[in-house]
């Protein structure tokens, strides 16, 4: 009879990290950022069907990087604690914050467990404030957590991508200069085999727009609105 091999709960962890970071890293980068009229989503996606950014709710949405089938099996779970709760009690009981830790809690379980793999996945979830309060929160796959100020950048050369908006952000800017910021710094991915010109067809952008008069604050830009943008400033 053979014995099982023991392994130190670290590495276990560590063995985890690493496959979860490895999944993740493959994955085209999205920058979320404030700006003054709401919350900018700017993804490298050039699929019209599978989607990086969704809404969750009325002034809440959704940003994910690395495997699809799996944070689309995230994206769904929180569409329906969110109906769920704002059914049973009020609309303005559903938040940003109820929703990012109940993703916490569920990435966190899955990493731990060792039965299941963990998730190649992270997440931001973005809560349009009424005051102007914005809320970004940033999950990784173990669970992790964080309250980030103004923008969030997942996937690719993270660190690259968040340098470039950290040197540039202003959350008082118009869309059209956040678009820009957030395309600069897709671009400026080192993890891409060359440098790239990223136009509207390789894009996916979204905005929780506080201008807007309808309950549901989540919009998606079409391509040639995108192209429109991007062309005024002369970026494309």
């Amino acid at each position: 009879m053979s014995m099982p091999f023991y392994v130190a709960p670290e590495q276990q962890m560590k063995d985890r990290s690493d496959f979860a970071r490895k999944g993740i890293a493959r994955g085209r980068a999205v920058v979320v950022l404030r700006y003054q009229d709401g919350i900018c989503f700017v993804a490298e996606n050039r699929s019209l069907a599978l989607h990086k950014i969704s809404e969750i709710y009325d002034r809440i949405a959704f940003a994910a990087v690395g495997r699809y089938n799996e944070f689309e099996q995230l994206r769904i779970a929180g569409i329906q604690q969110a109906d769920l709760r704002g059914y049973a009690y009020d609309r303005s009981d559903v938040t940003g914050r109820m929703l990012a830790n109940a993703y916490a809690q569920l990435l966190g379980s899955t990493f731990s467990s060792g039965a299941d793999k963990p998730f190649e996945v992270e997440l931001v979830v973005a809560e349009l404030g009424h005051d102007g309060s914005d809320q970004i929160y940033r999950l990784t796959y173990d669970g992790s957590i964080a309250d980030e100020e103004n923008f969030a950048a997942m996937g690719g050369a993270t660190e690259t991508i968040a340098e470039v908006v950290r040197r540039g952000i202003d959350p008082q800017a118009d869309l059209r200069t956040a678009v820009r910021l957030a395309v600069n710094a897709l671009s400026a991915d080192t993890s891409a085999p060359a440098p790239r010109v990223l136009g509207p067809d390789s894009l996916e952008v979204a905005v929780l727009d506080r201008t807007r008069p309808r309950p549901r604050k989540f919009r998606r830009m079409s391509r040639t609105a995108l192209a429109g943008l991007l062309e005024e400033e002369g970026t494309k």
